[in-house]
């Protein structure tokens, strides 16, 4: 996908557009009456101590007629419209996987290029929780990818996302295509599910939300970069058509609803729409089961909708009710440790720069998650960024934001809703190969 992305931008200068690499929207700008004026990039330069460096430089304003957010799962900016504008007041909350992947470098005798192998359960449950599933594709050049999605409403709190998919890869099913072979990436990012129950109002005064930043991603097939292109292509239509009749900007675009509505991708929505809250509901199995007759018999057309409108976050049950989960060491052959897996993703950040993962409550990690549910941030992320150290026989919160992989799982799953992710300088964060 980073390819694909690397060559449609190519495509999209020739055509005249310009593209800002290495600059990230990090605020909203606002128009006198309150409609969407733009956005500007963080400024560069930024001691961690707040103050301006030598290199200093302030970020650009970007003003335009219609701007559209489109920053994938739980976009920062996305996140603070849709509060602000409660554009999500008659819809169920948004559901969230965690998704890993791994690219893998294998024996060409047991590589079949095209092979496609889908999963469920082992090692989650084939009950209501934990959920997810697992997915193995034989891609060219004798590699294949590899990787777990595991439901962000799991309840017990010692779950370790990162070690749930490292033992996942001693399945033998899996286990019998990587051996003998070389892991050369590695790379986390947090998926929204909920699909069209959970769907915002996607037009504001000046503004749409599209894609994954919406959340228009099919779950019942696991993907959602044609449907987050699609919705793109139907924003870019809809702002023209606006333009094309002297429009000057800053209006609530509602007709985007309608020509959204009337496009493949809702439909498809549609159709997938009770598959989610199936597997929620129902568990593994009996959800499968229910969603085989939905998908395939009644062609995701049945006469009524499945919801779930609980919140991911507040699915954990204090650690005192669940038990601890003894996960096997690394083997350095299948599976690996957080810092070998971090550094395949190619994750750097300036080091001298305000954090990036902001505390609402800095005494909250300690006083709160820590008694409750073993501070779990130590067990979500799947790059080691944060950590409870003893210094004095004290415990201290530490968070390491040089590992940060831009997953944004701990914006989502903090119990105490204490953690918001934004944007770190420049271009901090992973770079994926291949991925």
């Amino acid at each position: 996908l980073g390819n694909l992305c690397r060559w449609l931008a190519e495509q999209a200068e020739a055509l005249g557009v310009e593209i800002f690499p290495g600059f990230a929207a990090s605020e909203i700008l606002y128009n006198e009456d309150g409609s969407i004026k733009g956005v500007a990039t963080g400024d560069m330069g930024i001691g961690s101590d707040g103050e301006k460096k030598d290199a200093y430089e302030p970020g650009m304003e970007l003003h335009a007629k219609y701007t559209i957010f489109s920053e994938g799962c739980r976009g920062h900016l996305g996140k603070q419209l849709i509060q602000q504008f409660n554009l999500d007041q008659d819809v169920s909350p948004q559901h969230y996987a965690i998704g890993f992947k791994e690219i893998w470098e294998i024996d060409p005798e047991k590589h079949s290029e095209g092979l496609v192998v889908h999963g469920a359960g082992w090692p989650l449950s084939m009950g209501k929780n934990p959920t997810g599933g697992s997915f193995l594709y034989h891609f060219e050049d004798n590699q294949v990818l590899v990787g777990l999605i595991i439901d962000l409403n799991y309840q017990n709190p010692h779950l370790s996302t990162f070690d749930e998919f490292q033992r996942f890869k001693h399945h033998p099913e899996i286990k019998k295509y990587l051996e003998g072979g070389k892991r050369v990436a590695y790379g986390a990012r947090a998926i929204a599910k909920g699909g069209l129950n959970s769907l915002p109002k996607m037009t504001l005064p000046g503004a749409l939300i599209v894609g994954c930043d919406a959340g228009t991603l099919n779950f019942a097939k696991i993907k959602g970069s044609h449907t987050a292109m699609k919705s793109g292509m139907v924003a870019a239509e809809t702002i023209f058509s606006a333009l094309e009749k002297g429009d000057e900007g800053g209006k609530d675009l509602v007709e985007y609803t309608e020509n959204f509505k009337n496009s493949w991708v809702y439909e498809e929505l549609y159709k997938s729409r009770n598959f989610g809250p199936a597997l929620h509901k129902f568990g593994t199995l009996a959800g499968g089961a229910f969603n085989f007759l939905d998908q395939n018999i009644f062609g995701g057309k049945m006469p009524f909708t499945l919801k779930d409108n609980s919140l991911d976050y507040a699915q954990l049950k204090l650690a005192s009710e669940c038990a601890k989960i003894d996960y096997p060491r690394p083997d350095g052959v299948l599976s690996f440790d957080k810092p070998s897996s971090v550094f395949l993703s190619n994750t750097n950040h300036e080091e001298d720069q305000p954090c990036h993962l902001q505390l609402k409550d800095p005494s909250m990690p300690i006083s709160v998650n820590l008694p409750k549910w073993d501070e779990p941030a130590q067990r979500y992320c799947p790059a080691g960024v944060y950590e409870v150290i003893e210094e004095e026989g004290v415990p201290k919160f530490q968070i390491n934001a040089q590992n940060c992989v831009h997953c944004k799982t701990c914006d989502i799953k903090d119990p105490s809703q204490n953690i918001t992710w934004v944007v770190p300088e420049g271009t901090g964060g992973p770079n994926y190969p291949n991925m």
